[in-house]
């Protein structure tokens, strides 16, 4: 995702990084959920646990923004007039397309070889956006570790940028980059 193109000390290091997997299915772990069908959003509060493929992604809380819409059936129909079957519960909101995420309390994403943490994080579907905040951003790939207060992942192109925690001149963003060869301890 992110440290590759910096951290890497050759392109034979070089990796993918988080990346999504669309293709795969999601699966969704917490202990609690609830379904808010009139507002569009489905709220998992305790231990959230979402994997797709490679990338795992935990956190305290997570609320899922559903696509706001005209929903059609087959026919191209309109679905969502008063004569529209209702779709409620689980079933109803994950049957729509996902808009939006946004995760909280200890957010920890993982993906081949590279970790960020931070305290609160967003994820846009529709522009494959990432963005973690938090009082220590940490991005690390093996011994490789970059800390900022915000990075802004973006998944399609790999592209990131870690922003540091102060404004102005004496705002700065630390990494260490472990020597290819260094000896294991």
């Amino acid at each position: 995702m992110m440290m590759a193109p910096v951290l890497a000390q050759d392109a034979a290091t070089a990796t993918t990084g988080i990346k999504l997997s669309g293709d795969q299915p999601i699966q969704i772990d917490a202990d609690k959920l609830v379904v808010h069908d009139n507002e569009g959003t489905a709220t998992f509060t305790g231990n959230v646990t979402v994997v797709q493929g490679a990338t795992l992604l935990k956190a305290g809380s997570m609320i899922v923004y559903y696509v706001k819409g005209a929903k059609k059936d087959a026919t191209g129909k309109d679905t969502t007039g008063a004569d529209a079957p209702k779709t409620t519960g689980v079933t109803g909101a994950g049957a729509q397309d996902i808009d939006h995420l946004e995760v909280n309390d200890k957010v920890y994403v993982k993906s081949e070889d590279q970790v960020a943490t931070g305290d609160h994080g967003t994820f846009d579907m529709k522009t494959e956006v990432l963005v973690l905040t938090g009082n220590k951003v940490v991005l690390s790939q093996g011994d490789n570790v970059a800390v900022g207060c915000k990075l802004t992942a973006q998944l399609k192109t790999g592209e990131a940028q870690l922003e540091s925690c102060k404004s102005g001149q004496t705002g700065r963003v630390s990494i260490v980059v472990a020597p290819k060869n260094a000896p294991k301890n």
